[in-house]
């Protein structure tokens, strides 16, 4: 994927770009991995070593099918993945996750990155009918990113994941391939009118 990026309306950001992960972005990915805030509704425990986090980037993340890193003048902040299922019958579908430094929150700065990923990830997988995302009922920051960026609320599944050993109730937001098309067209609309 070509880089790409959006205009930020906080004074500290005025750009953020998606590349892939490379292990020179260690020291940033430790920022994010090594805060229980930011980890804590998270599958994954919050990082405690850098060894870890280059055991991760090398052997995870880069062979990632897709896995970005959200910048700020080429520095990483975050990380934003799809991760497509397996199978005949789930082909169609992919989850959406991501994760952003605590001291970046509140600027809509992941939502501008979901919307770029939408916005491109349907032509890259011309299969891909579904991007989902599961977000624990308690993380009310994610589930506004999710509603701003255009997907929509179906439903909750109940003690759906094991997050640091307990089971949560997740929501399960969704976008389809047409909505996202739907959403291109009227924004198309609205610069020629």
């Amino acid at each position: 994927m070509d880089e790409t990026s959006s205009k930020s309306e906080g004074k500290e950001i005025d750009e953020i770009t998606l590349r892939p992960i490379e292990l020179t972005d260690v020291d940033d990915f430790m920022e994010w991995a090594t805060d229980e805030k930011v980890s804590q509704f998270c599958t994954w425990d919050t990082y405690t070593c850098k060894d870890e986090a280059l055991d991760y980037i090398n052997n995870n993340a880069i062979l990632h099918p897709w896995l970005r890193v959200i910048c700020t003048k080429n520095r990483a902040i975050g990380a934003i993945s799809v991760t497509p299922n397996s199978g005949y019958l789930d082909s169609c579908r992919a989850e959406l996750g991501y994760v952003l430094a605590y001291k970046y929150w509140g600027k809509g700065i992941v939502t501008k990155a979901v919307k770029i990923v939408v916005s491109n990830i349907f032509k890259e997988w011309p299969d891909l009918e579904r991007i989902e995302a599961f977000v624990d009922v308690d993380n009310k920051g994610s589930q506004r990113v999710l509603e701003k960026a255009g997907f929509l609320k179906e439903g909750v599944l109940r003690k759906f994941r094991t997050i640091k050993g307990r089971s949560r109730d997740m929501f399960i937001f969704s976008i389809l391939s047409a909505d996202a098309l739907q959403d291109h067209y009227n924004y198309l609309r609205l610069l020629c009118s």
